[in-house]
């Protein structure tokens, strides 16, 4: 059975909800879209996308019921339907693009991108609509933001525990389908390092593997994250001397890779990957490296929830491609971090983002990220 394209079952989803302005229920639209593809589609996968993945396509109108965003129930069934933005900026050597990255991965020239390096959002309900708009209004849901010890201000953290079976069901169909439309984008022997957590992190390791990438191991930064540590909630007095999970003193990078063509030496002649940029002569690139949280000041530059510290991304972003040469690619780009540090250390780089709040901020982020100093030592 020939593998669904990306987006095949929200375009359905969108063609039975034209043809329905008053509603749908989750039942009804599962069988009309498992009728469209030609093969049963799991409620799972239709509720997942009604809920979390497409939030500005979709609403729902009452309980069980679902209709197209903004389509009220006197209005022709003959509409617009919403679409993502597609802008587009150029800063230095970095392109940015406003985009779904499935979707616009989906639209790219095979074997055009020789490295990613990117942070997904684990969750995916952290980074809805709904949540985005509580973690920016200061209101919590799904985020929480961490106590504070010296009176530092914590960056929030979500609650990956609050995840449903449903949610979790529907990060692995996520994942799945962004490996897939990723693997047809890489060059051979192209790096992919993702950004994970101990407690998610298998599940898109498993989507990179299914896919058909490799796993080369992991890379591990070193840093006291403010993730672990905490009493027992509403019981922190009687069990004082409880932490319910350890404090997380570092941070896992996985790393995978597309399969070679031929010997490594080949694939670095004929398309320049297939390891990594050494250090200096007599130092390799190595797999662990010692880093700090983000400074204040990129903070205040780019206040994004899962911003990245530049004097730790630049070393790596520096080693992934290993001749100094090609493309590298953020497909969940956020606040640009990557983009900027591409920049700083001078390669070509595209990133990809959604949230249109996080895109313009981007835009305006990554040429001062990019221009901001490193302290000595952690550039390389």
């Amino acid at each position: 059975m020939p593998r669904r394209r990306p987006g095949q079952v929200r375009d359905a989803i969108v063609q039975v909800l034209e043809r329905s302005p008053r509603g749908a229920a989750v039942a009804e639209v599962c069988s009309q879209v498992s009728q469209l593809i030609g093969e049963a589609v799991p409620p799972s996968s239709v509720r997942s996308y009604l809920r979390l993945n497409t939030p500005e396509l979709f609403a729902r109108s009452e309980r069980g019921q679902y209709v197209l965003a903004g389509f009220a129930a006197d209005e022709p069934a003959a509409r617009t339907i919403p679409e993502p933005a597609q802008a587009q900026h150029r800063i230095g050597r970095a392109r940015l693009v406003q985009a779904d990255c499935i979707e616009w991965l989906a639209q790219q020239p095979r074997r055009s991108i020789h490295a990613v390096v990117t942070d997904p959002p684990y969750g995916l309900v952290e980074y809805t609509a709904a949540e985005q708009r509580k973690l920016r209004a200061g209101r919590g849901g799904v985020w929480r933001i961490p106590p504070s010890f010296d009176g530092a201000k914590r960056s929030p953290l979500p609650r990956f525990t609050v995840l449903t079976a449903t949610d979790l069901d529907a990060l692995d169909r996520f994942f799945d389908d962004w490996a897939r439309a990723l693997l047809e984008v890489l060059v051979p022997g192209a790096n992919v390092v993702v950004a994970s957590n101990p407690l998610l992190s298998h599940r898109v390791s498993n989507a990179l593997a299914r896919a058909g990438l490799e796993r080369r191991g992991e890379l591990v930064r070193l840093v006291m994250t403010m993730r672990g540590g905490d009493r027992p909630k509403h019981a922190h007095v009687e069990f004082d001397g409880v932490s319910v999970m350890p404090r997380s003193m570092w941070e896992p990078w996985l790393l995978f890779r597309r399969p070679l063509e031929g010997r490594v030496q080949d694939n670095l002649r004929r398309w320049g990957t297939g390891g990594f940029r050494r250090i200096g002569d007599d130092k390799p690139f190595g797999d662990v490296i010692a880093s700090s949280p983000t400074r204040a000041a990129e903070r205040k530059l780019a206040n994004h929830p899962s911003l990245k510290p530049q004097a730790f991304l630049r070393q790596l972003v520096r080693g992934v491609l290993p001749l100094g040469q090609g493309v590298v690619l953020d497909p969940f780009a956020g606040s640009g971090s990557t983009l900027a540090a591409a920049e700083a250390v001078g390669y070509d780089s595209i990133g990809v983002e959604r949230d249109a709040e996080y895109f313009a901020l981007a835009v305006q982020a990554i040429p001062r990220l990019a221009a901001m100093p490193v302290p000595a030592g952690q550039a390389r």
